[in-house]
Parts: structure tokens; C-alpha cells; sequence
């Protein structure tokens, strides 16, 4: 019986992983930079220019949104630590996306390596 880090590491095999000094250009050069968390994660921050499609509903949203159904479209993924976005991007290329990059260490990397993270603001209520 396979593990999570069974998948996770047949994964990371499969895919294009790119370390966290190339992320930057990597997220220059793609079309979409998409974060696999959940939605309350995405919330206390996330990278610049990131859409927040979590791992759940991740075939969906792509079979669903025009916006994202073009197989040429460059997609750069992260999540927390790389495990959930490795198995997004092995979806993807299953899909018949054929630019898809995972970053390398996922979002604790992005922050530790002191990169800027976006944080939304609330609306003030005085």
C-alpha cells in the first residue's frame, strides 16, 4: 500500500521542480501562478499575483474556467512545502498542460528566503 509520500515522490519524479532562486523568473515568464492550499492558508499570505485554487478542486476549476483551459498556458504551482503542488502538477500534465513547474520547497521556502509575501487587508470598521 503507497503512502502520501509514495505519491508525493513519484510525483516530484514526474514534474518539473524548480528551486526557490529560479522561482521568481519562473513566475515572470508563466501565465498563472496558482497556490494549491486551502483557502484559509492562501489568507495569511501568499505569493504576489497568486490565485488560490486549492488542491481539492483544482481539476475542476481547470475543466470549468475558459480562462485556464488552454494546454499551452504557463503554470507555475506551490503549497506549503511542495508535496500538494507536486501532485497538482502531475495532474496537470496528465490533463495535457504541457508548462507546468512546481516550486521547489513551496511557500515556507518562498517566506523563509525572504520573499515578498502578500497579505489581504481587512476593511477597517470604525
Amino acid at each position: 500500500m503507497k503512502t502520501a509520500q509514495d505519491l508525493v515522490s513519484a510525483a516530484k519524479a514526474g514534474i518539473t521542480e524548480i528551486p526557490i532562486e529560479q522561482a521568481e523568473q519562473a513566475i515572470k515568464l508563466a501565465d498563472v501562478l496558482i497556490d494549491v492550499r486551502e483557502a484559509d492558508e492562501f489568507a495569511t499570505g501568499h505569493v504576489a499575483q497568486a490565485i488560490n485554487i486549492p488542491r481539492g478542486l483544482l481539476e475542476f476549476k481547470l475543466s470549468s474556467d475558459p480562462a485556464l483551459q488552454d494546454r499551452g498556458l504557463k503554470a507555475v504551482l506551490y503549497c506549503k512545502t511542495s508535496g500538494r503542488a507536486a501532485l497538482a502538477a502531475e495532474v496537470m500534465k496528465e490533463m495535457g498542460y504541457l508548462h507546468v513547474q512546481s516550486i521547489a520547497g513551496g511557500f515556507d521556502a518562498w517566506a523563509a528566503a525572504g520573499k515578498y509575501v502578500a497579505k489581504p487587508t481587512l476593511p477597517a470598521f470604525e
